[in-house]
C-alpha cells in the first residue's frame, strides 16, 4: 500500500516546488536562460556526491541506456531556455499554465509516434483546451501585445517538456531516479551553456541577491521539484503523471497574487479554468484507452 502511495506523494512534493518556479526567474535579475543554466549546474553539482555514491553501490547502467537521459537533457535544456524567457514576456499564472499544456503534446505523440489510437471526447478535450488556452493569449495580446511572444514561448516550452516525460518514463525502467537526474542535469547544463553563448548572454556580473536565487531554484525547483517527479515517473505512466501537473499552474496563480501582485482578469480566470478542464478531458480519455490495451 505504502509503495502505491509514495510515487502520489513524490508528485505532490514535486508539484509543490516547481511552483515556485516562475517567481524565482522573475526576482533574479538575469536573462532566462542565464537562470535555467545555474539553476542545472548548481544543483548537477550539489548531486555529484550521491551520484558517486550510487555509482559504487548499483549495477553499472547499461551503456545503450544512456540515450535515453542524453536527449532527456536536451529536451530540458529547450525547456528551460523558452519557458524562462517567456516569463520577461507575460505573467507568471499565463507561462507556467501554457507551459503545462504538455500533457496534449503527450498524447498527440503517442496518436502519431506510437500509433495509439484517440476517441472522440480526446478531441473534445483538445478543443476545450485550446479554447481556453486562447482566452488566455487573446486577453493579454488585446492589452499587450509584446505578452503574445511570451505566451508563444511557454507554448513552444510544453513541447519539450512532454518530450521530457515521454523519454524520461522510458529511460527510468532502466536507470535509478537519482542517477537519471544527474545525467539529465549534465547533459542540460552543456545544452543551456551552448545556448547562452549563442544568444550572447553574460555568465557573470549579476548581483548577490541574483546569485542567492540561482542556489534556491537549484534546490528548490530542480534538485526536489525534478527528482520528485523522476521517482514519480518511474513508477507512474506519463499519462498519469502529466494531467496531475495541471495542479502546478493553479497552485503558481495563487502564489503570484501575494508573491508577485499579479492578478489574473476575469476572462484568464475562465480562460484558465477552460483549458485545465480541457486538458483533464484529454488526459483521462487518453488513460482510459491505456487501460482498456491487453495486457503484454
Amino acid at each position: 500500500m505504502q509503495n502505491k502511495i509514495f510515487p502520489y506523494v513524490a508528485l505532490a512534493i514535486g508539484i509543490s516546488a516547481l511552483s515556485l518556479s516562475a517567481m524565482f526567474v522573475r526576482w533574479a535579475e538575469a536573462p532566462g536562460p542565464i537562470v535555467g543554466f545555474y539553476r542545472l549546474l548548481i544543483s548537477t553539482i550539489l548531486l555529484t556526491p550521491l551520484f558517486i555514491r550510487q555509482q559504487k553501490q548499483s549495477e553499472a547502467i547499461d551503456k545503450k541506456y544512456l540515450i535515453f537521459p542524453l536527449f532527456a537533457g536536451i529536451f530540458t535544456a529547450f525547456d528551460f531556455a523558452l519557458w524562462n524567457s517567456s516569463l520577461k514576456f507575460t505573467t507568471a499564472a499565463n507561462a507556467t499554465l501554457l507551459g503545462n499544456t504538455s500533457p496534449l503534446w503527450v498524447a498527440l505523440f503517442a496518436l502519431f509516434i506510437f500509433r495509439e489510437k484517440l476517441r472522440g471526447v480526446f478531441w473534445l478535450g483538445l478543443a476545450v483546451a485550446l479554447t481556453g488556452a486562447a482566452l488566455v493569449m487573446g486577453s493579454d495580446f488585446l492589452h499587450h501585445p509584446t505578452l503574445g511572444l511570451g505566451d508563444l514561448m511557454a507554448s513552444a516550452a510544453a513541447i519539450f517538456y512532454a518530450a521530457y516525460q515521454l523519454i524520461t518514463q522510458r529511460g527510468r525502467r532502466h536507470i535509478d531516479p537519482l542517477r537519471y537526474m544527474w545525467l539529465v542535469g549534465l547533459s542540460a547544463t552543456f545544452g543551456m551553456f551552448i545556448m547562452n553563448i549563442a544568444l550572447g548572454n553574460s555568465f557573470t556580473g549579476y548581483p548577490a541577491q541574483t546569485w542567492i536565487i540561482f542556489f534556491i531554484t537549484a534546490i528548490v525547483s530542480q534538485m526536489i521539484g525534478y527528482l520528485a517527479i523522476t521517482y514519480a515517473l518511474g513508477h507512474l505512466p506519463a499519462s498519469v503523471v502529466s494531467p496531475t501537473l495541471i495542479g502546478q499552474p493553479i497552485l503558481t496563480t495563487i502564489l503570484a497574487i501575494p508573491m508577485l501582485g499579479e492578478i489574473p482578469n476575469a476572462i484568464q480566470w475562465v480562460g484558465g479554468a477552460i483549458a485545465l478542464a480541457g486538458i483533464y478531458i484529454v488526459n483521462q480519455s487518453h488513460l482510459q484507452a491505456q487501460e482498456e490495451l491487453p495486457n503484454a
